[in-house]
């Protein structure tokens, strides 16, 4: 438990800072400088951090990136996530590229669901949104999930007025043909995406107002998985709908995770600029103990609530793809 009284047991693992495509509203067109490869945490470096909070209430873990499949040893890492003692859930997220090419190697590793990042169903614009990326591909993706049953599969759209709220009930029709999750978030004034922020925010109540227009929409049970969103479903429908509301909503009291960077951090708060060495310690040959006083100051370290409304990303250098998507 934290000083709020929150029970801290979901860790978000950042692999890479790097990625195979170049969303808009994430990286720069030119790519970003990528960290050299001693400032990276090495995968048996994360796995033996994963075993030392795990050993403090830590259970559910979820690796990210940048795009986590285009880290070399992804699957053996998993693997290993997958067997530590106390780790209940491994999850994914991903732009769901490599997806095809990995789904069954993932799947027999120990991954248990997936969240795939989708902002658009016209390819044109996928094109447009993510520079490089081919939807196609993302569709096999999804559709490999399903096959494995890489289940709940959820689809992640981050809602952009200028850019895809006409495709918003698009993507809750979706809903009546597939078992899929659509999760839509609001659009957070971070790094790249906080220039775009006051144009193109579109709340949590706005998209469902549209909803409603068109929908008779029912409460639904939270779907499996260690997140804030609230979800709603539609009669006959074989998927949900959820809203992941950071900005116009805070869930900050109910927020029960860490995050750790893939260059050894462990940052408490998305927003906070507070972040943690572990690294070093780790690397100068610590004891697990003092580790886990580490992560332990992370997790008695998380803020009441991020002030993201207030005061934006505050001019942090610090951009969406070095902290873990």
């Amino acid at each position: 438990m934290d000083p709020k009284v929150r029970k801290v047991d979901y860790l978000r693992v950042s692999v890479t800072d790097k990625c195979n495509l170049r969303c808009v509203y994430c990286m720069p067109e030119s790519g970003i400088d990528l960290k050299p490869h001693i400032e990276i945490l090495r995968l048996e470096e994360m796995a033996k951090i994963i075993k030392l909070a795990a050993s403090m209430g830590i259970s559910k873990i979820r690796i990210t990136g940048g795009e986590p499949l285009v880290r070399k040893g992804i699957i053996s890492f998993i693997e290993e996530v997958a067997n530590t003692p106390g780790i209940e859930d491994v999850s994914l997220t991903t732009n769901g590229i490599l997806l095809k090419k990995y789904g069954k190697d993932l799947k027999q590793a120990g991954l248990d669901r997936v969240n795939i990042s989708l902002d658009t169903l016209k390819p044109e614009k996928f094109k447009e949104i993510t520079r490089i990326g081919n939807l196609q591909e993302v569709w096999s993706g999804i559709h490999e999930a399903l096959k494995l049953e890489l289940n709940p599969v959820k689809i992640n759209v981050v809602v952009i007025r200028d850019f895809n709220y006409d495709e918003i009930l698009e993507f809750v029709d979706l809903t009546s043909k597939l078992p899929i999750h659509i999760r839509f978030i609001e659009l957070m004034p971070i790094g790249e995406g906080e220039s775009m922020n006051s144009k193109n925010f579109v709340s949590a109540q706005e998209i469902l107002k549209l909803i409603e227009e068109k929908y008779p929409v029912l409460p639904s049970t939270n779907i499996n998985g260690a997140g804030p969103a609230k979800y709603i479903s539609i009669a006959k429908h074989k998927g949900t709908i959820g809203f992941i509301s950071a900005m116009s909503d805070h869930f900050c009291n109910k927020c029960n995770r860490l995050r750790l960077t893939a260059e050894g951090k462990i940052r408490p708060c998305l927003q906070s600029s507070k972040e943690i060495d572990i690294k070093t310690m780790l690397r100068y040959g610590a004891s697990d103990e003092k580790l886990k006083e580490i992560i332990g100051e992370a997790i008695m370290g998380k803020p009441l609530q991020h002030t993201m409304n207030e005061e934006g990303w505050k001019q942090q250098n610090k951009k969406m793809y070095h902290i873990g998507g």
